[in-house]
């Protein structure tokens, strides 16, 4: 079988694009799969044929559309079986729905925002092309299979479109259970007397880029109703500086690190405490993922996609992502050591049934059953 696959962008600490280079990893393995990859640039992986269209752009519509034209006139020319998509385009067999739909991240957006704002949001042109392909991609006649990391973006696209249900299979992000380990935490002493954390402390860990859909202003609000405890962000965005200046207003900037994007984030999570992400959207949060295989409670949204695999209650707890009271509070029962270890070792449990073992035999399968 030969499989073209295309994802425009390429961020080495992108949650979408480890799973793009995992799965694609897992797929080369397969004797039977020849694979293309189509995207303006990505990381060597051997057995893969790259293509690279890096059309001319001019902010972000340009470079929506012009990828999507040219990335359809490459994948027309190559002899495959099938063309999957990680984005809104109409010439895609199968469409991996990991940035979930865009309709849905709009109106969740649309939570923080006064009425003006959200008309000037709904209205701009950028969003506009963007349901419209969505649209056209799901409403086509070429569509014959949607991947979803999770049911909840499952539902909101049965909500928003007439999709046979049929069409779509909810194959959840996978994670290396053996890199992502508790044994990290045998690294905790040093690690802490490295970034000068003192070793009794409740360190919280915040990972992701985009803070604000992620939810780090939610989170520095809420961990400003603690009185003691680290918080450490990690993870990139263009405005942290204004992150900083809120975590300065809120007096707690002696206590929070921004340690900005990290090619390991391993030795992280084996600092930590707790993890929260109480994400304004997320399809599925691979960091999530990798917090709970490392043995770390989650605090998380209900928004998150990630929900699907945790207990709440048990492995961590889920709110409201604009419910800062309720983040806090979920924080303070947290410090308790005996309570995070517990649900930690909840989390662990469920983590190991998404090893990417299990994960790359889901793939395999629904190709197969595409190429029948």
């Amino acid at each position: 079988m030969k499989i073209a696959i295309i994802r425009q962008r390429y961020n080495p600490y992108g949650g979408d694009e480890r799973f793009v280079s995992r799965a694609l990893t897992a797929l080369s393995q397969q004797q039977s799969v020849t694979l293309h990859l189509i995207a303006r640039k990505w990381e060597p992986i051997d057995g893969i044929q790259f293509h690279a269209c890096n059309p001319l752009r001019f902010g972000r519509l340009t470079r929506d559309l012009g990828f999507a034209l040219s990335a359809c006139k490459i994948a027309k020319r190559l002899d495959v079986d099938l063309i999957q998509s990680h984005e809104r385009l109409c010439c895609c067999d199968i469409y991996r729905a990991g940035d979930g739909v865009h309709r849905e991240w709009l109106k969740q957006r649309s939570r923080q925002l006064n009425w003006f704002a959200r008309l000037l949001f709904q209205i701009n042109p950028y969003h506009l092309y963007l349901k419209a392909a969505e649209r056209k991609m799901f409403t086509g006649n070429r569509l014959r299979s949607v991947i979803c990391n999770s049911q909840m973006v499952k539902n909101e696209i049965l909500d928003h479109f007439s999709l046979a249900e049929q069409k779509i299979h909810v194959i959840p992000n996978g994670i290396d259970t053996q890199a992502f380990h508790p044994n990290l935490k045998l690294l905790r002493t040093a690690l802490r007397k490295q970034w000068q954390i003192p070793i009794e402390s409740t360190v919280y860990l915040f990972v992701g880029s985009g803070y604000q859909r992620k939810g780090l202003q939610q989170t520095l609000q809420a961990f400003a109703l603690l009185q003691k405890g680290y918080l450490v962000v990690v993870g990139y965005d263009k405005h942290q500086h204004r992150y900083q200046n809120l975590a300065t207003k809120l007096q707690i900037a002696e206590r929070v690190l921004f340690l900005g994007s990290q090619q390991d984030i391993k030795p992280f999570y084996g600092l930590s405490d707790v993890f929260v992400l109480p994400t304004l959207y997320d399809p599925f949060s691979n960091a999530l993922l990798e917090a709970m295989s490392c043995g770390l409670p989650i605090i998380t949204s209900t928004k998150s996609g990630a929900t699907d695999i945790l207990i709440n209650g048990i492995s961590g707890f889920v709110c409201d992502a604009l419910d800062t009271q309720q983040i806090s509070q979920n924080m303070r029962l947290l410090s308790d050591q005996t309570v995070a270890e517990k649900m930690g070792r909840e989390a662990r449990i469920l983590a190991e049934l998404h090893d990417w073992a299990i994960i790359g035999e889901s793939l395999t399968r629904l190709y197969k059953s595409l190429g029948d």
